[in-house]
């Protein structure tokens, strides 16, 4: 099974144009051990098969690059990681993206900090705090060039998590399924109140998933307003345009 798995997870990153070489096929192996490991004890994910883990966490993740291209160099917040989705995989495909993963759950942060150790990752950076509060503060509003989230929230909520994150002319990037067309028809007013442009579509075929999974890809075109995020728990209780 190992060999076998290592060898379809290179061959499906390659249709998208990754290649991933033996020493981050490595990491992924032990990736998976470390996820499957920890899942027993700590219920950090529902999806945590071999199959599974390859498809639904680590290709879905690497789809990311699909849209943003090469990351070596740049500065990407994932927001509500939970086990290092799509963060991890991510910094796995580009070793030199500096990367920050922000999770409010403390077992899951012990664990994200395991896998960092483990795998041997350099400049990772692990935040125990609520996105809201990430986004008020000076050493990481408006600092990055890239902010992306995975099943976290429905995307007017997550423009208010993610744009604060980025840089002028940065990108926030939410990963989204069959919903994310209406998503976007539902968050016009939201981006536009965050300093977002117009939102873009990119769908996502997953090796063996019948349904289409979308990135949307939202500009960072104007400075967020300083009210913005609002305080813990009101951007999901009132979202903006609702």
């Amino acid at each position: 099974m190992g060999e076998a798995w290592r060898a379809q997870l290179a061959q499906d990153a390659e249709t998208w144009g990754l290649t991933l070489n033996e020493t981050q096929l490595q990491q992924f192996v032990l990736y998976r051990r470390l996820l499957q490991t920890w899942n027993r004890r700590l219920n950090l994910t529902a999806v945590d098969d071999d199959e599974g883990i390859r498809v639904r966490h680590f290709l879905d993740s690497l789809s990311c690059a699909t849209a943003t291209g090469d990351l070596n160099g740049q500065r990407l917040i994932d927001v509500g990681t939970g086990a290092g989705f799509p963060g991890l995989p991510l910094k796995i495909l580009y070793p030199y993206l500096h990367l920050t993963l922000v999770e409010s759950v403390t077992k899951k942060t012990r664990f994200l900090q395991a896998v960092v150790e483990e795998l041997g990752l350099q400049e990772v950076a692990i935040i125990d705090r609520r996105a809201e509060t990430v986004g008020q503060q000076p050493a990481h509003r408006e600092q990055y060039d890239w902010a992306v989230a995975r099943a976290v929230a429905a995307l007017p909520v997550l423009a208010e998590y993610l744009l604060p994150l980025c840089r002028l002319g940065g990108h926030a990037l939410a990963m989204k399924g069959e919903t994310a067309p209406e998503e976007v028809a539902q968050a016009t007013d939201a981006v536009a109140t965050f300093g977002g442009g117009a939102p873009t579509l990119h769908p996502v075929q997953l090796p063996g998933q019948p349904e289409t999974y979308y990135l949307v890809l939202i500009e960072k075109v104007a400075s967020t307003p300083h009210k913005y995020p609002r305080r813990p728990g009101m951007p999901a209780k009132r979202p903006i345009g609702e």
